[in-house]
């Protein structure tokens, strides 16, 4: 079970150095704010590259799950900083999504 939330928690800082870093650089490109956002984005975008290699499986595999998490992640991100409001169907994929997540990275393989 411990490798499983730690797998998780690093999906997590992976989610938050490539959304945090991303917006940061939109921020900075597109809203107006200082150049250093951008270079602070650029450096978060680094970091969440580093951070997805600290994962126990392969480069496909980890991607694959992130790819999904990045999903939820992003309209989490959204509905905070954005304020989006998710409606009944952004619940029920984001329902999907943890499903596939836990049996393509945690179902047991026989």
């Amino acid at each position: 079970m411990f490798d499983i939330l730690k797998s998780l928690a690093l999906f997590a800082l992976a989610g938050l150095c490539e959304i945090g870093g991303g917006y940061l650089i939109w921020q900075s490109l597109r809203a107006g704010r200082p150049g250093w956002w951008a270079v602070v984005g650029a450096l978060l975008l680094v970091l969440y590259g580093v951070v997805a290699t600290w994962q126990p499986t392969t480069f496909g595999k980890t991607y694959a799950v992130y790819g999904s998490l990045f999903i939820l992640m992003s309209i989490a991100w959204a509905r905070y900083f954005d304020n989006f409001r998710p409606d009944r169907f952004d619940v029920i994929g984001g329902g999907i999504i943890l499903v596939g997540v836990a049996i393509v990275m945690y179902w047991p393989r026989g």
